[in-house]
């Protein structure tokens, strides 16, 4: 590929492209944005105009309420920015996820955001996307994250359950798509017991049934006064945040799980009084990095969103050509 201008422009705003003038997920209220997934730290308010998928503008309306932009337009099919040709693909991160494709006269791009190879019953699958240059997030970049099969780690969870029937198992998942996967997968596993959930996350619980999404029986986790035995054998969903506070206190001698890529670093558990990790990722670990890489086989490969070095050596040992974008506010993202 011969490149006569660079396409993409890492800016303290977010990556920015000047053919179309627009920003791809910024972290700074901008005139037009491209935002990949509803996830806060790539979805923010305050954008003069915003393209994304029917879903994530539905996600952020529910999340910042409808005036979160001044306009905002579904991305279908091909939209025609400044020039640029911009393509929606799933990503098979969360619901409404998506990589975006941009044909510039500086090459075809591929922008993955957050993206995951494993299968997500919660929302729509990866997809491959050809490109020139691939612009990857680099949340597990490291060979140590390897990550295990989903359905065993339920498994584990399943049996806790089996051999403490007297304790409720509170589960830490993030209200945007880790919740919504761990019932999908316990659902899978053949779990059709009713589900408590934390208040935070009703409404994106709702707004995935609303879409065909087939949680199952989910009540509220709510605790009358005296009631604590009700609980006992049940698993409870929460958000993370919820677990430091008065809250999960209500619950008999809980066994404290949280569902996240992390847990795979056992100081992390350790500091969160973690008892059961549950290593469930909604992002590519190091051999689906690589292997992306590799069967794409782009000119470039452009890398951000978390720990670089090690994935950019290795493009130099597989003599690739890749830098890195080094965007402030992506560092070390909490899955």
């Amino acid at each position: 590929m011969k490149r006569t201008e660079t396409p993409l422009i890492p800016r303290p705003e977010g990556l920015y492209c000047p053919e179309g003038d627009f920003h791809i997920d910024p972290v700074r209220p901008v005139a037009r944005a491209l935002i990949t997934h509803g996830h806060a730290d790539h979805a923010r308010a305050g954008h003069g105009a915003v393209l994304a998928t029917r879903q994530t503008l539905d996600i952020m309306a529910l999340r910042y309420g409808a005036d979160f932009a001044g306009a905002w337009q579904v991305a279908e099919g091909v939209t025609v920015i400044g020039g640029v040709r911009a393509q929606f693909h799933p990503a098979g991160h969360v619901l409404g996820s998506a990589q975006i494709a941009l044909h510039t006269r500086g090459g075809r791009i591929t922008v993955t955001g957050d993206y995951t190879r494993s299968p997500n019953p919660a929302c729509a699958p990866w997809e491959p996307v050809p490109c020139d240059i691939l612009v990857t997030e680099a949340t597990f970049a490291l060979p140590v994250f390897r990550h295990p099969d989903p359905t065993t780690e339920i498994a584990r969870l399943l049996a806790s359950l089996k051999a403490f029937p007297e304790r409720a198992h509170l589960v830490g998942a993030y209200a945007l798509g880790k919740a919504q996967r761990v019932i999908m997968l316990l659902r899978e596993a053949g779990y059709d017991a009713p589900i408590y959930i934390h208040g935070a996350l009703q409404k994106l619980c709702d707004y995935h049934i609303a879409e065909g999404v087939a949680l199952g029986d989910l009540r509220p986790a709510t605790v009358a006064r005296g009631k604590k035995g009700d609980f006992a054998g049940a698993i409870v969903l929460a958000p993370p945040s919820a677990f430091a506070a008065t809250w999960a206190q209500r619950f008999p001698d809980p066994v404290i799980c949280f569902a996240s890529g992390w847990m795979m670093v056992r100081a992390r558990a350790r500091q969160r009084g973690v008892e059961l990790p549950l290593v469930i990722s909604d992002h590519v670990d190091w051999p689906q990095l690589t292997q992306t890489i590799t069967e794409l086989d782009p000119a470039e490969t452009w890398v951000t969103h978390g720990r670089e070095e090690a994935i950019l050596r290795w493009c130099a040992l597989e003599g690739r050509a890749a830098r890195p974008l080094r965007l402030v506010g992506y560092e070390d993202e909490p899955e």
